[in-house]
């Protein structure tokens, strides 16, 4: 779909009552699946490797202040320990904030950068988005049935040394943008993730070795001038599967993408920094 309604400016009050009902929502759905979720942790890596990746922790953004970088690679320290090591076993569903919990204070998240209505503000816990893109990304390299994800409503960023397609992320808000993963194969999958000093890692690896390899394509890539005056981006994300010898065994659309542009689709790349991660991440 290329056409994008004009985002409206909501008050305070109507942004806090739709917070409580989808909030309400959420949790009523996370009763209806008891039962259902993954919570099973082990701390010896199952033999076998999927898929591995790696996003930078620090970049220097444009008017965005250092501080909350270094206040997000806090806050994945702590919601990847959340995560680190749970086994999804057949049938079972990861939950991405069942297993982490509302980011608080209290926890020791710190305020960093989200991104509202296509702006940077500070907020507690903010900056795990990088953590659900990662996963997101990492799931589509695998036979992981993915049952819940939301796209990122803005595009940010240029595409200066974007090594990803556009839309690649999963945007997660507590507790209503949920990013849920299902087990549908025979075999068990485990989630370990690691924050170093420079990047955040993460991997599945499974009970038995891989039987395809998975590639992503982008397909219907486009860049559309809105009646109203503002640009979006639109595209579809296929996943490609291969027998281990290289031959196609057919193709899924995984993701459907439309995004506001908050920069000029002619920008001139010198004017932000370079993005080397690929990811669309906060």
């Amino acid at each position: 779909m290329s056409y994008i309604l004009k985002p409206k400016d909501r008050s305070d009050l109507r942004l806090r009552l739709g917070m409580c009902c989808y909030g309400f929502l959420r949790r009523l759905k996370w009763i209806k699946m008891r039962g259902l979720f993954s919570s099973a942790k082990s701390e010896k890596p199952l033999p076998y490797l999927h898929f591995a990746h790696k996003t930078p922790l620090f970049r220097q953004l444009k008017d965005v202040d250092m501080w909350m970088q270094h206040n997000k690679a806090n806050n994945l320290r702590i919601a990847s320990e959340r995560l680190n090591n749970t086994v999804v076993k057949q049938g079972e569903i990861l939950s991405y904030w069942k297993l982490i919990g509302k980011p608080t204070t209290k926890k020791g998240y710190l305020p960093g950068m989200v991104l509202r209505g296509g702006e940077v503000h500070a907020c507690v816990g903010g900056g795990l988005c990088q953590l659900s893109n990662l996963i997101f990304w990492m799931t589509l390299h695998t036979p992981l049935s993915i049952i819940e994800r939301h796209r990122h409503g803005y595009d940010v960023f240029p595409d200066s040394n974007r090594t990803q397609p556009f839309g690649s992320g999963a945007t997660c808000f507590y507790p209503h943008g949920d990013l849920m993963i299902k087990n549908e194969t025979p075999i068990n999958f485990q989630l370990r993730l690691k924050v170093g000093d420079e990047f955040l890692f993460g991997e599945w690896r499974a009970s038995a070795p891989p039987a395809n390899i998975y590639k992503i394509i982008e397909r219907n890539h486009e860049m559309k001038m809105q009646p109203w005056g503002g640009y979006s981006r639109h595209n579809e994300l296929y996943r490609q599967k291969f027998s281990p010898d290289g031959e196609l065994l057919g193709e899924q659309l995984v993701v459907t993408n439309s995004a506001l542009m908050v920069y000029s689709p002619f920008i001139d790349a010198s004017d932000n920094p370079p993005d080397k991660s690929g990811n669309d991440q906060a």
